[in-house]
């Protein structure tokens, strides 16, 4: 039986398109989050070209399959010309309607792309997800067979391997063993690869009656493609007259090896990683008292907006793998551009010497940035991107001969970052008291949580008491302050506190009236978080200083960027006997893999409309926050783009907090988790910040696992009114 038809992938889109959401929404006799559970496994069959006989091999997987006592089901997302859907429901004695395991299917025999425009199709990736994840909790093994091999384009910018990563299967690769296999085998093997998709075999099938007997290549080939390529060969399908299931299970049973291809050598044992991280690793703001009691998660890999544990299990990441991925991850347009990259030079100095993605970066930076913002310094974090800009306003007063201003102002609930230079600016004292002694004295200007105002104090006139104070430091000090360091609009690690319309702008008109610098970090809040690509420009406000890390690089590597002004700059242009340099540096300074990870993550909020796509799912998002305020033990819900925080309080007329060692947000998280949703509280404060590439769908299933987290944790019983329809 041959194939006669090529295939493309998609990619899945998520239901905003086009800044509005789609009027048709996805299949959802199932959630999305909950499909993700541990019923079934599946496996993607693949091929070197279009008619090696995927569609045998999937007939014989799935007829050895059953034979050993496992549940089989069958998808063909995409096939243009012939029966295959038909052939395999009869074949295999499935239950599905046609339609059920062929989702999109043209008459015409030509790559998919192409005969999808023919047709007026219209390919809708999430569909093929959905769909997958609903054969999953019904069979223990679901086959996807694709078409034609991994480069074949379903839409002109979404290819077959798109929708193998997007679905998160491991593949089969379908290939033929006769003269001129090695070369295509090996290339979709590498290719495979190099996208981070394991290979869990080759399987070779005699789509041709070998005439006078298998010659040279057919016996040789297998063994070779298996010792060059070091995956495993899974058998030779021989050439059958016949393909019932009967003469199946007699040619094929002792020819194909089923324990190689249900094996995944690439799976690490969760227990012993689990073990080895105990022994070895200091997690991060982690008590590890009660780590070493605990069950860690262990990621092994990831895909779209989930990750998979080396057991296996999916969650669906709540928090960007803490606030920093932003097109979902393994991004074929990001994960491109740092191949490429290696392939030229992975690092080199900045000191004495330039690269060429830092170049284009820097530019690329400074057209995006608000006006204003011309030179870029690069370092490797948040911290670090905070520290340049203090260091710099610092000696640009000292270098333009006003030495008084030595102070640094700050904002007493700020958090900067963990080096001590950004721990001096911080004012959570959580974090940052225990190294008082190692820090440098600071200017911390009160500025609260709007939330925990003081007894009748109330926004507005709130709002312009605290910048009263701020103008009234401003008067008594501005003299000695260098700098001021502010959070902008969103002050994320001190609880997702969200300012009031206006305090920005005002804020940077009261540092030019006194001659202070302001330095605005956008470390959380930068690339799309709030809504636009920079918080500032919510207020047109350019900062003298804007510092960026975190999303930077689209959440790949470690890349910081501290953008400032042609006035500071020119304020450290003096001869060289003068001393004057800034003298700071790192030795990963302008990375040329983070350069080239940042470029493509900048090209990909084009290319995709990222920035355009945001205004539904923030409105979404703001709709479906509106029923946590409801709930008895929520005290109050803060949002401003995609970054929200839902506080939890013991008495919501009082305000009065849980006890830090009831671990309420821990335990909110925690319940989250065994739903399959990762969250990290901050303190009593749940935060949601999921990738900007989020589903509509993937939201529900955000919200739905946090509400559910939360009423269970709390005892909180959901008002009637409270439940979606």
């Amino acid at each position: 039986m041959h194939e006669n038809m090529d295939q493309e992938i998609i990619n899945p889109l998520d239901f905003f398109i086009d800044g509005e959401v789609e009027a048709k929404p996805a299949d959802k006799t199932k959630k999305p989050g909950k499909s993700h559970g541990p019923r079934g496994q599946g496996l993607f069959i693949t091929a070197t070209d279009t008619g090696v006989g995927k569609t045998v091999c999937t007939q014989v997987l799935g007829v050895l399959l059953k034979n050993r006592g496992q549940a089989v089901g069958v998808l063909k997302p995409v096939q243009c010309g012939g029966r295959d859907a038909a052939y395999l429901k009869k074949v295999l004695n499935l239950k599905e309607a046609e339609e059920e395991i062929t989702l999109y299917k043209a008459d015409e025999p030509l790559s998919p792309h192409l005969a999808f425009q023919r047709q007026k199709i219209h390919f809708e990736p999430q569909r093929v997800i959905e769909r997958y994840h609903q054969q999953r909790q019904r069979y223990d093994y679901t086959l996807v067979e694709g078409a034609g091999g991994l480069l074949v384009p379903i839409t002109e910018t979404y290819w077959m391997i798109d929708l193998i990563r997007d679905l998160g299967l491991d593949i089969v690769i379908v290939s033929r063993p006769d003269l001129g296999t090695i070369n295509h085998t090996l290339l979709t093997v590498h290719q495979a690869q190099a996208r981070g998709i394991t290979v869990r075999g080759i399987l070779f099938n005699q789509c041709r009656k070998p005439g006078g007997g298998a010659g040279i290549p057919e016996r040789t080939n297998p063994d070779i493609i298996g010792r060059l390529s070091r995956v495993p060969v899974l058998g030779v399908i021989p050439h059958m007259h016949r393909l019932d299931n009967q003469t199946i299970q007699k040619q094929c049973s002792k020819k194909i090896d089923l324990r190689a291809l249900l094996r995944d050598p690439q799976r690490p044992d969760s227990s012993r990683w689990a073990a080895w991280d105990k022994e070895y690793v200091w997690h991060p703001f982690t008590q590890m008292k009660d780590w070493l009691k605990e069950d860690p998660m262990i990621i092994d890999r990831a895909s779209g907006l989930y990750l998979e544990d080396t057991a296996g299990r999916k969650y669906l990441d709540g928090i960007s793998s803490l606030w920093v991925n932003v097109h979902g991850h393994a991004h074929k347009d990001i994960d491109a551009a740092i191949r490429q990259q290696i392939n030229k030079v992975s690092h080199c100095t900045l000191l004495g010497s330039s690269n060429t993605p830092a170049i284009e970066l820097a530019k690329k930076l400074v057209g995006i940035a608000p006006a204003g913002l011309n030179k870029v310094f690069y370092s490797d974090n948040g911290s670090t991107a905070v520290e340049v800009a203090i260091k710099m306003a610092y000696q640009y007063w000292q270098n333009t001969g006003h030495r008084a201003k030595t102070k640094i102002a700050h904002l007493e609930n700020a958090y900067h970052g963990d080096t001590l230079g950004s721990v001096s600016v911080g004012g959570i004292g959580l974090f940052h008291k225990v190294f008082n002694r190692l820090t440098f004295k600071t200017v911390g200007i009160p500025f609260p949580d709007f939330y925990r105002a003081p007894s009748g104090k109330q926004y507005p006139q709130y709002t312009e008491e605290c910048l009263a104070e701020i103008e009234k430091v401003f008067a008594q000090k501005g003299r000695e302050i260098a700098t001021l360091v502010i959070e902008p609009l969103v002050q994320a690690a001190a609880g997702i506190i969200v300012w009031p319309d206006g305090i920005l702008k005002r804020i940077k008109l009261l540092c030019e009236k006194h001659q202070i610098l302001l330095i605005a970090d956008e470390v959380a809040t930068g690339f799309g978080r709030t809504g636009k690509m920079f918080a500032c420009e919510h207020e047109k406000v350019t900062p003298d200083f804007l510092c960026l890390a975190k999303g930077l690089t689209g959440g790949y590597l470690p890349l910081a960027a501290t953008l400032t002004t042609r006035r500071i700059f020119d304020g450290f242009l003096f001869p060289y006997q003068a001393r004057k340099t800034f003298f700071h540096g790192h030795t990963y300074t302008g990375n040329p893999l983070g350069c080239a990870a940042a470029l493509a993550n900048i090209k990909t909020f084009e290319s995709e409309r990222t920035l355009a796509r945001l205004a539904p799912k923030i409105r979404y998002l703001a709709s479906r926050l509106k029923k946590f305020e409801e709930l008895k033990h929520v005290g109050q819900v803060r949002h401003k783009g995609l970054m929200a925080g839902i506080e939890l309080v013991r008495d919501k007329r009082s305000k009065a907090p849980y006890r830090w060692d009831e671990k309420v947000g821990i335990r909110v998280c925690q319940e989250a988790r065994h739903r399959g949703v990762l969250l990290r509280p901050l303190g009593n404060v749940i935060v949601l910040m999921p990738p900007l590439s989020i589903s509509r769908n993937e939201m529900d299933t955000l919200l739905d696992t946090a509400y559910e987290g939360i009423v269970k944790v709390t005892g909180d019983k959901p008002p009637p009114a409270a439940k979606r329809k």
